[in-house]
């Protein structure tokens, strides 16, 4: 199991607070996580149906059985046990009492909020990023836009291969053929994790939907239009974009809200997490079908956005992420706040660096009256180079 960056967060989370939750997507590698940073806690696994009834039936006895710190895996299916677990954390003193893991964070966040407020601190676990793959430090967050990484040099990987194959641990771990793995982890996603939290009947509907909404990615969401061609209301739509989201499979980039005296689009960005899935949901059948593929800018762009995602999560941080468009066009794809500053960066999947790619940033600091603010480029290329006064980054220092 490659090293993860999230580990030493979570060790000093479990230093600070009687109860620890590391949420996911599943097969994120939560549960290996939990294990390799805390060696010698117990482990009992909700998974297994004997384990959740002696947890539902009888919580007090279940953690009785544990004389110290417990890894409770897919802690979302004895949801009951909270209120035990918070009276336990408060009777006995010590930090690090319970690892809470699960891949629903929906039901999780509700739970918390209502049974461990002020007792659990809630670290978020995504695949594999590019900086764990390679087994080298995360770029710095403070300076994107500000400096090259010190460590950046000409970029090895195929970034074809990287889209193609992303990041589920599993993967990489195995050997096993992205193509493959995916499959059967949307089918089980489907066929169990979207009726536990829908009680969907028409499975073909909601798989229907997500591919649809594979084919918006990176794009601005427009609800009614993905109800429509769905088939389904707008308020289903926005029901099971939710799940998405807390299952983690994609996210929403809200547009900024600093308007320069302009009218502002107001619709969110619709990303895939895991550049691997949506290709597979994109129906790209190999790496060399990707290279010359009509969604190439969108999957790319996905990529720069979960790499940003990644960077901040797994060092426990908030991804203050944001994008800007105006009515007439004018657009910065991220938009990196920085406390009071915000940093804007441009996403080009093309291999070649060209002129036109800064225009963007260009017209932002325009506006902005700040033409020497911080700025960043991430681009399909294999070198990390200032140009034009903005930090321009290859997609393999990220």
């Amino acid at each position: 199991m490659l090293p993860r960056t999230l580990e030493p967060v979570l060790r000093q989370a479990a230093h600070r607070y009687p109860v620890v939750t590391l949420t996911g997507p599943r097969q994120s590698g939560k549960t290996t996580l939990a294990k390799m940073a805390f060696p010698d806690h117990a482990y009992a696994s909700l998974e297994d149906l004997d384990q959740r009834e002696f947890a539902t039936t009888d919580p007090r006895g279940f953690l009785a059985q544990f004389s110290g710190p417990v890894i409770l895996d897919e802690a979302q299916r004895a949801l009951d046990l909270f209120s035990y677990i918070q009276t336990e954390s408060d009777e006995v003193a010590g930090s690090g009492r319970f690892i809470l893991t699960g891949s629903q964070s929906f039901q999780l966040m509700r739970t918390i909020s209502q049974s461990l407020a002020g007792r659990a601190d809630v670290l978020h676990l995504l695949p594999f990023s590019q900086a764990e793959i390679h087994k080298r430090s995360p770029l710095s967050w403070e300076n994107i836009g500000r400096a090259i990484p010190p460590l950046a040099k000409q970029a090895r990987e195929d970034l074809m291969e990287a889209l193609f194959t992303g990041g589920y641990p599993r993967i990489h771990d195995a050997g096993i053929p992205p193509q493959d793995w995916l499959a059967n982890y949307y089918r089980t996603y489907i066929e169990r994790d979207v009726r536990e939290l829908l009680n969907v009947g028409d499975l073909e509907a909601f798989g229907r939907f997500i591919g649809l909404c594979a084919g918006r990615a990176s794009q601005l969401l427009n609800l009614s239009s993905l109800a429509n061609d769905c088939g389904i209301s707008h308020q289903t739509a926005r029901r099971w974009l939710s799940v998405l989201e807390t299952s983690f499979l994609v996210v929403l980039l809200r547009p900024h809200h600093r308007n320069f005296n302009k009218r502002l689009v107001k619709s969110p960005k619709l990303y895939f997490l895991d550049t691997g899935l949506l290709t597979y949901l994109l129906r790209i059948r190999s790496k060399d079908e990707l290279r010359t593929h009509s969604a190439r800018g969108a999957i790319f762009e996905s990529f720069v956005v979960s790499e940003l995602m990644k960077n901040a999560l797994h060092r426990g941080q908030e991804p203050d992420l944001y994008f800007w468009r105006d009515s007439a066009g004018h657009e910065v794809d991220i938009l990196l706040e920085q406390g009071s500053a915000i940093v804007p960066i441009e996403v080009k999947s093309g291999a070649t660096l060209a002129e036109d790619f800064y225009a963007g940033l260009r017209y932002w600091r325009k506006l902005a009256q700040t033409p020497e603010s911080p700025a960043a480029l991430v681009y399909g290329g294999d070198r990390t180079v200032q140009r034009s006064g903005v930090i321009t980054y290859s997609w393999a220092d990220l």
